[in-house]
């Protein structure tokens, strides 16, 4: 089947993941391509990081430690080698790992008593993202609302963001990207709490928000070409364009986190081409999207782009 409009139609490839016998996704969380075009999906089981080829065939996983904490998953190539950045969020670090899970380093929660307190304030990272600067920026979705920056080895360089809804606050920042689209390069935040995107500086200052009104509970943003590409826990996947105008839902359903058990809703009801609670995606460079949910036996789908 066809979902999509315009020129963003795409053929849906239902249960896409061929994992083997003995194998199974958890609720399914980060997608990455490195560089050969294998596709990395993060999901809270013993095989957290699962690779497969583009046509969904099964390579190896890995990853057993971040069973429980699998969440954001970013890939950066640094002097030829590719690396990747987990953010876990049950053991409250972020990890940088080869792409076979040889851990280079760890952070725990930063050294801030002005933003954390031990026990009742925790650190609970839920993305990052690398910056043309050679900045990390790592989101506490589910912490504190701050983005704190780190270098390539993981020294701390400060934090911005806070809580609130005015102009450079944050409410759950679940997602977090550099925008490039741009004269000068901006972090993206997925400020999912405020229902709204909000670009910053590379040093943290507020810039614009963008989306507002449009977006409902943004996870996280995906640049392709001149378009940002959102995964929309509340049921759909938005395009955007470089002005931050509409230009397409695709595979929404109606006031889908509205289901009885959502996101975890009968399999009798998850029809394809149907999103319900869209987590993360990637996009190749074909136009490919690679979509993961929220779902606690996990779903992956693959719309090949049409056209």
């Amino acid at each position: 089947m066809n979902i999509g409009s315009g020129s963003h139609k795409y053929e849906v490839i239902d249960g896409w993941a061929k994992l083997p016998a003995g194998k199974a996704f958890g609720y399914t969380h980060g997608v990455v391509e490195d560089k050969q075009g294998r596709i990395f999906i993060h999901n809270a089981s013993k095989d957290s990081v699962c690779i497969f080829k583009p046509d969904g065939q099964f390579v190896k996983s890995w990853g057993e430690e971040y069973a429980t904490g699998a969440h954001g998953m970013f890939l950066n190539e640094e002097k030829g080698t590719e690396y990747l950045y987990l953010a876990t969020t049950k053991q409250n670090q972020v990890v940088k790992t080869t792409l076979d899970g040889k851990v280079v380093w760890s952070v725990g929660q930063p050294a801030r008593q002005d933003i954390y307190d031990g026990d009742k304030k925790k650190f609970v990272p839920t993305e990052c993202a690398v910056g043309p600067n050679g900045v990390l920026y790592v989101a506490d979705g589910y912490g504190q609302p701050y983005v704190h920056m780190y270098s390539l080895d993981g020294e701390y360089k400060g934090a911005f963001g806070g809580p609130g809804s005015e102009k450079g606050q944050l409410k759950q920042p679940h997602g977090v990207k550099v925008d490039t689209r741009g004269k000068e390069p901006l972090v993206l935040v997925a400020d999912r709490g405020n229902s709204r995107l909000q670009y910053f500086s590379l040093d943290g200052k507020h810039v614009r928000f963008g989306g507002v009104g449009i977006v409902l509970k943004p996870c996280t943003t995906q640049q392709h070409g001149d378009e940002i590409y959102i995964p929309d826990l509340h049921s759909r996947i938005t395009i955007l364009d470089k002005k931050d105008q509409l230009v397409a839902h695709v595979g929404e359903v109606e006031k889908g986190w509205e289901i009885e058990g959502w996101p975890n809703i009968k399999h009798e009801l998850r029809k394809p081409g149907k999103f319900t609670s869209p987590h993360d995606l990637h996009v190749d460079k074909a136009g490919n999207i690679y979509l993961a949910e929220w779902i606690s036996d996990g779903r992956v789908t693959k719309l090949k782009k049409q056209g």
